[in-house]
């Protein structure tokens, strides 16, 4: 049968979501965890590799496996042998045509920031720091550049072998509350890094150093070299995946 896991994790002690031979990853945790369980050596299918660092609310993930555990049961199981960093918050039974990561059709990520002069250490292992007079309703108006189709390779790290950097993003929202700043983004896809550089140009657009024309032509002309930085993965949650 096929089991679909929604998980949630802190990534700050992840080399990201995919298994690799010399570091600690998310997938490879639960890959043992269902080892230590069954018996089976069973490859867990993530919506998307996070990256290095980055968190997840709630990521989707499925695997196949001959247990004769009760489906529901196997969050509670593996959630026993699991670290405190990675939980799964519900486990289910699926159809064999379910694919994890294929069959996603909308993820939500969401960056958190906060506005101050000085860091701040309760907040600084999930969010990012941005000077107080960032104005976030410059951010909020330039926000709406980012919905719909666009071509965002000025958005994508080098280095990303994709076929297409065409993506649809359906929404960018941003919540202020008090000292923090959300930013939730939803598209069909991400490219590599592709939220951290749209959210860093969104706070150089709040701090006036970069304006609404230079997000056009980073759109239409695909230069990267000005637009914000890419900012640093902590900030970055990974919220929900769609089917």
């Amino acid at each position: 049968m096929r089991i679909k896991l929604t998980v949630s994790y802190d990534g700050t002690d992840f080399s990201g979501w995919q298994r690799q031979t010399d570091k600690t990853t998310v997938q490879q945790t639960i890959e043992d965890a269902i080892f230590s369980l069954t018996g089976e050596k069973v490859k867990v299918v993530g919506s998307g590799r996070t990256d290095a660092g980055v968190h997840a609310l709630g990521q989707v993930a499925h695997f196949d496996t001959k247990s004769t555990i009760p489906p529901s049961n196997f969050a509670k199981a593996l959630n026993t042998i699991l670290p405190l960093s990675v939980k799964v918050l519900k486990s289910e039974e699926v159809a064999k045509s379910f694919d994890a990561s294929r069959t996603a059709k909308r993820k939500t990520y969401c960056y958190s920031l906060y506005k101050s002069d000085v860091i701040l250490p309760l907040k600084e292992r999930y969010s990012v720091m941005i000077k107080k007079d960032t104005d976030v309703k410059i951010m909020k108006d330039v926000a709406k550049l980012f919905v719909g189709e666009h071509d965002f390779k000025s958005f994508c790290a080098s280095g990303s072998s994709v076929k297409t950097t065409v993506r649809t993003v359906y929404s960018v929202e941003i919540k202020e509350e008090g000292e923090d700043v959300k930013v939730y983004i939803t598209g069909n896809g991400f490219l590599y890094n592709m939220v951290r550089i749209i959210v860093g140009t969104l706070v150089e657009c709040g701090q006036k150093r970069i304006d609404e024309k230079a997000i056009k032509t980073m759109l239409n002309e695909k230069r990267r070299n000005i637009g914000g930085r890419t900012l640093s993965a902590k900030g970055l949650c990974l919220v929900s995946v769609e089917y």
